[in-house]
C-alpha cells in the first residue's frame, strides 16, 4: 500500500512540475491567460498529492492499534497512562 501511495504522489508532483514548466516555456507564447490557468491547476495539485500520500490505507497500522507483542503493548499502555484491559 505504501509503495502505491508513493508512486501516486510522485506521479502527481511530476504532473504539477510538467504543467508549470510547459505553461511558462511553451503555452505563454500563444496565450498568457491559459498559462496562468495551467499554473492555477498546478498550484492545486500539491495539497491533493499530500493527502493521497498521507491517507491511511485499510492495511496500515494506526498509532493506537495493538502491535500483537504483549510486552510492547503493555509498555506503551503504561507510557500512555492507559489501564490494561484483561
Amino acid at each position: 500500500m505504501y509503495a502505491r501511495r508513493r508512486h501516486q504522489y510522485f506521479a502527481m508532483m511530476g504532473i504539477c512540475i510538467t504543467l508549470f514548466v510547459l505553461a511558462w516555456a511553451v503555452v505563454r507564447l500563444w496565450s498568457v491567460p491559459v498559462a496562468v490557468g495551467m499554473c492555477v491547476v498546478a498550484m492545486l495539485i500539491p495539497p491533493l498529492a499530500a493527502m493521497v500520500a498521507n491517507r491511511r490505507g485499510p492495511d496500515d497500522r494506526w498509532w493506537d492499534d495493538p502491535s500483537g507483542d504483549p510486552k510492547s503493548d503493555e509498555w506503551w499502555d503504561e507510557l500512555d497512562g492507559k489501564k490494561r484491559r484483561l
